[in-house]
């Protein structure tokens, strides 16, 4: 299959009709995948290559789950619908995979933060540091200036705001960290874990690539096209608008769910704790901000970020621009779950939703929603590619989890 060519993608609604596919074709099972995102599509075209015949059902009206894209009537503009998503990987055979379905064109992110009436870039680096404090310090100047900033009586960080005392000092913390932290997850960063915070670099050169992988890019007709190629295949149907029930297993010879883990029991332990994001979509006539993303580290500014879409696909040119300002949310019940929490709560209800599902036969759990785990995309595919080939070794005799959510 080219690349390039139009995707044949079987798509199915609620009159559940199409025209496309032989019932006569023989495969040694039939298998439902619940989502269409990047686990489903990965795992099912592996699956539908491997003889296998592919059935995944999709509450939404769109494939590509959260990383969907579409291109704005009004603008022309490539729109990350939930937010932007950039692909970075160290995994060549990941990068190969994608790049098998769609053309990635370069793309660096260059994250900017609004902070004190100023504009610095992020991550921290020599520029933020020296623009910071006004100062034109050398790379070991500035490790040794940042150091001597720090609170060393902190020996080992218990939570994001001692683990940002201790890396950088309370002036960088105060204005770049503090208040995005307690706006993006709604509660002092002296309750947040310091790994969240060891994920952040702080570089002593003028980098200002947020992303340190070999691989960095951006698909260049979007994610949306890039997912429909890798479900083009004959064995593969997608039935849109279908939301999935737990009778609908008894079809199936096997199924792999990548909906929300609480969601497919019916939430009878009670629900997993996730934050939510909502978007305040505006145009703009000429380029609004420059980047792509702007941060806005101080509490006092209700939004974390403002992102400018057109900056996502810097090859292309477009007058106007679609921006959206970000707001995060505790999650709702008819909310669409971003961010798993993980605290201390959370976790003790994952554990017993963990035990319940490993008492439950004929399914494996898959994705960010299914394993309650933050997941970039590289590592999602990963997982379904690998998740895919321990199916085909061992069929139904696969764990719950391919991967533990503990």
């Amino acid at each position: 299959m080219s690349r390039r060519s139009a995707p044949t993608l079987i798509v199915l609604g609620l009159d559940g009709k199409s025209a496309a596919k032989s019932n006569s074709e023989s495969h040694s099972m039939n298998i439902l995948l619940v989502g269409a995102g990047l686990s489903g599509a990965v795992i099912g075209r592996k699956l539908a290559e491997a003889g296998h015949s592919i059935t995944i059902v999709d509450s939404r009206d769109h494939i590509a789950g959260n990383c969907h894209t579409k291109r704005d009537a009004q603008t022309g503009v490539m729109v990350h619908i939930y937010g932007p998503h950039i692909f970075h990987t160290d995994d060549e055979e990941v990068w190969d995979y994608v790049n098998s379905f769609e053309t990635f064109m370069p793309y660096k992110n260059r994250v900017k933060t609004t902070s004190g009436g100023q504009v610095f870039s992020l991550p921290i680096n020599l520029h933020t540091i020296n623009q910071f404090y006004n100062r034109t310090m050398r790379p070991d100047e500035a490790r040794d200036f940042i150091e001597g900033r720090a609170d060393t009586s902190i020996a080992e960080p218990q939570n994001f705001e001692e683990q940002a005392m201790r890396f950088v000092g309370s002036d960088l913390y105060e204005a770049f960290f503090k208040g995005y932290t307690i706006k993006q997850w709604g509660v002092s960063p002296t309750e947040l874990p310091a790994a969240i915070l060891k994920r952040l670099p702080v570089r002593f050169n003028y980098d200002d690539n947020y992303f340190f992988h070999r691989f960095q890019g951006m698909p260049k007709n979007g994610y949306t096209e890039m997912v429909a190629r890798i479900l083009d295949h004959p064995a593969v149907t997608v039935h849109l608008n279908t939301r999935f029930t737990r009778d609908m297993a008894g079809e199936y010879d096997y199924v792999f769910y990548s909906g929300p883990l609480d969601g497919y029991f019916d939430y009878e332990l009670g629900r997993l704790g996730y934050r939510t994001l909502d978007f305040e979509r505006f145009t703009y006539e000429g380029d609004y901000q420059g980047c792509a993303v702007m941060n806005y580290g101080e509490e006092a500014v209700p939004f974390t970020r403002i992102t400018e879409h057109k900056h996502f696909s810097p090859w292309e040119r477009h007058d106007a621009s679609v921006c959206y300002r970000e707001f995060s949310r505790a999650c709702e019940p008819d909310d669409i779950p971003y961010y798993p929490i993980r605290q201390v709560k959370e976790k003790a209800l994952l554990a017993e939703y963990v035990a319940l599902a490993k008492q439950t036969s004929g399914v494996t759990f898959v994705g960010r929603l299914g394993t309650y785990r933050y997941l970039d995309m590289d590592v999602t595919i990963r997982e379904a590619l690998d998740t895919a080939d321990v199916f085909l070794t061992t069929g139904t005799d696969l764990p719950a989890f391919a991967t533990s959510p503990l």
